[in-house]
C-alpha cells in the first residue's frame, strides 16, 4: 500500500485514477479547489462513491495555497505525487494567461518544493501534447519534436515540465511528465469537443466545426490513461518525458460521424474560422511509454465513443 496524493483528483482524470488507486490498495489523499471552470457539483458527483472510503480523504485545497497544501503534506507520510490539478483550455487561456501562469506553473513549484521538503519518492505530473505547438516534426516525439507551444495554455505546461527539470537536477528527485493527448470517456469536462457535440446534437442544436474539419486528434481513452500513470507511480524514473495517446489522428469530420453513429442522430453543422492557439494535427509517437511504462492503449476509438455516450444518457443529461 502506498499513501499517494492526487492534485485534482475529483476532476475527470483525477477521478478515475483515484478509484483505481482505491481499488488496488492505496491510500489516496485528494487535493481538489472545486475550481467553478465548470460545475463544482460535476466534480463533487466524481468522487461521491468515494468519498467514505476508509482509504480515502478529500482535502478542499488550491495548490496555490502553499500553506494548505503544506497541511496535507505534514499530516500525512506521502510517498508519490501525482499532480494532475491544472487551469485546462487552449482558448480561454489566450483571454487569461497570467491566470494560466499562476496556477498551472506556481501550483507546480509549491508542490514540487513541498515534495523536496518531505522527502517525497516519486513526482508524475500531468501534462499535455500542447508542449509541442506545431510541430514539423509527426507523430509528436519527446526526442524529436521541438516544443515550441502556441499557447498561454501550453506555454504553462513546458513550463511547469521545466520546473520540474530543474528540480530532478538540483534535487535527485524522480520526476516522470506525462504528456496527455486529448483524453476522452465518461466524466470528460463538459468543454471538451467530444461532451459538446454530443450535448448539442442530441438537443438538435448546431455544432460549430472549426476550419474545413479536416483538424486531426490523438483521442486517448481515460482507462488508457489511467493504466499509464499507474504504471509511472510503480515505476518512478529519473526524469522523463513521455507521451500517453492513442497513436492514431482522428480527422474531426470522422470524430462527428462516430458520435452521430453513437448517438443515431444527425449533427447539423455550422462552420466557424479556425481559433488562434489551436493546431491542425496531434498524434503520439508513444514508443518511449511502450519501452518504460509498458503502456499500451486499447480502446478504440468507436468503442470508446459508445462507452460515453452509454454514461452521457444514463446520467440523464
Amino acid at each position: 500500500m502506498k499513501t499517494i496524493l492526487v492534485t485534482g483528483g475529483a476532476g475527470f482524470i483525477g477521478s478515475h485514477l483515484v478509484e483505481r488507486l482505491i481499488a488496488r490498495g492505496d491510500r489516496v489523499i485528494c487535493v481538489d479547489s472545486f475550481d467553478p471552470f465548470y460545475s463544482p457539483q460535476v466534480k463533487r458527483e466524481n468522487i461521491e462513491r468515494i468519498l467514505p472510503h476508509q482509504r480515502f480523504e478529500l482535502v478542499e485545497c488550491d495548490v496555490r495555497d502553499r500553506d494548505g497544501l503544506e497541511r496535507a503534506f505534514r499530516s500525512h507520510d506521502i510517498e508519490r505525487v501525482v499532480h494532475l490539478a491544472a487551469r485546462a483550455g487552449v482558448r480561454p487561456s489566450i483571454e487569461q494567461p497570467a491566470l494560466y501562469q499562476d496556477i498551472n506553473v506556481g501550483g507546480t513549484i509549491n508542490l514540487l518544493e513541498l515534495s523536496r521538503v518531505y522527502s517525497v519518492s516519486g513526482f508524475i505530473l500531468g501534462s499535455s501534447s500542447s508542449v509541442y505547438g506545431t510541430s514539423d516534426v509527426f507523430p509528436f516525439s519527446e526526442a524529436k519534436s521541438p516544443c515550441r507551444p502556441v499557447s498561454p495554455y501550453g506555454a504553462s505546461k513546458l513550463a511547469a515540465e521545466l520546473y520540474c527539470h530543474a528540480y530532478h537536477h538540483l534535487y535527485a528527485m524522480p520526476l516522470t511528465c506525462l504528456r496527455f493527448f486529448t483524453v476522452y470517456g465518461p466524466r470528460q469536462r463538459p468543454d471538451m469537443a467530444i461532451h459538446r457535440f454530443t450535448a448539442l446534437i442530441e438537443r438538435g442544436e448546431e455544432i460549430a466545426l472549426y476550419g474545413d474539419g479536416s483538424s486531426k486528434r490523438d483521442y486517448t481513452y481515460v482507462d488508457d490513461i489511467v493504466d499509464g500513470i499507474a504504471a509511472a507511480i510503480d515505476r518512478p524514473l529519473d526524469f522523463e518525458a513521455i507521451n500517453l495517446g492513442g497513436a492514431e489522428a482522428v480527422e474531426l469530420g470522422q470524430l462527428v460521424s462516430l458520435i452521430e453513429a453513437g448517438l443515431g442522430m444527425k449533427a447539423r453543422v455550422r462552420r466557424v474560422e479556425a481559433q488562434p492557439g489551436d493546431v491542425p494535427a496531434t498524434c503520439a509517437d508513444i514508443s518511449r511509454a511502450k519501452s518504460l511504462l509498458d503502456f499500451a492503449p486499447s480502446v478504440r476509438l468507436e468503442d470508446g465513443i459508445a462507452r460515453f455516450i452509454d454514461w452521457y444518457r444514463k446520467r440523464g443529461h
